[in-house]
């Protein structure tokens, strides 16, 4: 149900209506939380605004990874992918391990080995090059791993869709095996494919990213070895717990919800990174300046982008590496260079968002016309696309795509909204023959296309797409949890916020309101940014800061607002510099104050 104005903000300076997130059965879900659990009210509110009930409160608050994970075999055809891994590690046999270049890709490919070269197989890793050999398995690149001496060939986060590709390799003796999440058609390729969303499982974990499919797989396997001895004295088992910082990485740099059984792998794998044990991930995080413990925040805007550097522009293997590495010196090499490359990545990035958002704003007119985004440019470079189609996103409020072109063929991706599924109409439009390649996600896509039917694919989306948009588009209310004063907002708050953590999508950061705040201080900083001094009524102040924001409206609002009062909308988090904490607001919107 549409709950009702906060503040009576029908349009906030980003032209949005704010919307309390409770409705009167949520309101009163949270005042029986206070009341029977003794919880703040605070923090009832957000758990109420997630759905969160009274009887699932306590165990919202601790997610146990015991109780929520589900029984392994429940995956479709996940005992026979078991079955054979087991006999590779029983009979020595080297694996082929052929992931994407992504977060997901390589941490995936990093679990999977590490298990595997425990057990005292030779795992031999293939992150394929994004512009030369493009995403998924390639008939050289396992013609490769063949030669090698490979017996069993396992993707991750990839192989699907991978008919023809992984037909040659069964013809060349190869076994395979799919760990994927990715949507899959109805007809499946020769091969053990592991995925929950392959159309014929019922297991009801699709919300997986491929690295927690992978974990499903080694609970499998690690169990039937124990039941077959093949754990000793001499070989004992292993602690899965320990790769749950690969699977917490993978998890929200790929946005999969927070909830159910994701929330708990997030949660106990940012417990096991706090002990900083993992040699590889440690260097990135000081390379990259993460401070305190981390978080996911850390995870999706710090540790993730410097891995996908290197897929992006660099040598796609380098994320893989580093997971793995044991040698300190080289770690803090691989990082340093990562860290080198993401900056090179941001340069590359900007330059291509302000040719692509001036073809987009043309595209879409005066009138703002149209369902869908499409931008395509030549000389574009394919590691980017897919950052530009979100920045797009998030700037038009659409579902967008940006496609790299080399000569008469694209390579593209594409960023959705909530609500409208971009992955089954990508599959769509391959089916009808309008993309040479394409898969994804609901959230996010891949595609391949000839410049000739550039039009058709616009058209295809903008029929498929324009009522779940426009549907979508319709409710992009702000929602807001609740509304605080500068005085409130103190570390100790942030700290109990943190118990209905971990936030990202499906569980989103809490939004609050300080209403009628004077702007003491409105500031350009930074590349793009601005940054804010709020003081409320009573004197208590609060530092703020609007990313990327300068030349938007809502950055105009800010700093046209100077001395006078505004309501600011956004979410707290702890910003630790010199040795001090303090609270600092991240402004997402602003409105006006109504006398």
């Amino acid at each position: 149900p549409m709950t009702r104005l906060f503040l009576n903000v029908e349009k906030s300076a980003l032209g949005r209506p704010w919307r309390d997130r409770l409705d009167d059965a949520a309101r009163a879900q949270a005042q029986a939380m206070v009341q029977q659990l003794g919880l703040g009210d605070l923090i009832a509110r957000v758990l109420a605004g997630r759905n969160v009930g009274v009887e699932a409160a306590s165990a919202w608050l601790d997610p146990s990874l015991r109780q929520l994970m589900p029984e392994p075999f429940s995956l479709q055809s996940m005992e026979a992918a078991c079955l054979r891994l087991a006999q590779a590690i029983e009979n020595g046999e080297s694996i082929g391990i052929f992931g994407d270049y992504d977060v997901d890709g390589a941490a995936s490919s990093a679990l999977l080995a590490e298990f595997l070269e425990y057990a005292g197989c030779l795992a031999k890793i293939h992150i394929p090059d994004r512009i030369f050999e493009g995403y998924g398995p390639n008939s050289a690149a396992i013609a490769t791993l063949r030669e090698a001496g490979i017996g069993l060939l396992v993707t991750v986060d990839c192989g699907t869709t991978s008919h023809s590709v992984l037909a040659e390799a069964r013809k060349s003796g190869l076994d395979c095996i799919v760990i994927d999440h990715h949507q899959a058609p109805a007809e499946l390729p020769d091969a053990i494919v592991v995925n929950p969303n392959r159309q014929d499982d019922l297991s009801g974990l699709g919300q997986l990213c491929a690295a927690g499919v992978v974990y499903m797989v080694l609970v499998a396997l690690n169990r039937h070895l124990r039941e077959c001895g093949f754990w000793s004295a001499a070989r004992p088992e292993p602690d899965l717990l320990e790769g749950l910082d690969l699977v917490a990485l993978a998890t929200v740099a790929d946005v999969a919800p927070l909830t159910g059984l994701n929330r708990a792998f997030v949660t106990k794998g940012l417990a096991v990174m706090r002990a900083r044990s993992r040699i590889g991930l440690r260097a990135l995080m000081d390379v990259a300046g993460a401070d305190g413990p981390p978080k996911p925040y850390h995870l999706g805007f710090l540790i993730g982008p410097r891995i996908n550097a290197g897929g992006r522009i660099g040598d796609a293997a380098l994320g893989a590496r580093l997971l793995m590495i044991q040698d300190e010196t080289e770690a803090t090499r691989i990082a340093t260079e990562l860290d080198r490359l993401n900056r090179e990545r941001q340069v590359i990035e900007k330059a291509t968002v302000d040719v692509a958002e001036a073809e987009a704003m043309a595209s879409l007119g005066v009138g703002d016309q149209g369902a869908v985004v499409v931008t395509a440019g030549g000389g574009w470079h394919p590691g980017v696309v897919g950052l530009v189609a979100a920045r797009l996103r998030e700037k038009f409020g659409r579902p967008s795509f940006a496609i790299a072109f080399m000569g008469d063929i694209g390579t593209g991706s594409g960023r959705s909204i909530a609500g409208v599924d971009l992955g089954r109409a990508v599959r769509g439009a391959v089916e009808c023959g309008i993309l040479l390649k394409g898969g994804g996600h609901a959230m996010a896509a891949g595609i391949t296309i000839a410049r000739e039917k550039l039009g058709v694919f616009r058209a295809w989306l903008e029929e498929g797409l324009g009522e779940a948009v426009a549907r979508a588009r319709e409710g992009s209310a702000l929602m807001i949890d609740a509304a605080l004063n500068a005085g409130a907002a103190q570390p100790g708050l942030i700290e109990a916020l943190e118990k209905a953590g971990p936030y990202g999508a499906g569980n989103p950061e809490p939004v609050f309101v300080f209403p009628a705040h004077r702007i003491k201080q409105a500031v350009p900083v930074g590349i793009g940014h601005i940054r804010v001094r709020a003081v409320a009524g009573d004197g208590a102040g609060i530092d703020a800061i609007a990313f990327r924001a300068q030349g938007t409206a809502l950055g105009e609002a800010l700093l046209r607002a100077q001395g006078g009062p505004l309501h600011l909308a956004g979410e707290l988090s702890l910003n630790r510099f010199g040795g001090r904490t303090k609270v600092q607001l991240r402004i997402l919107d602003c409105a006006d104050v109504v006398r």
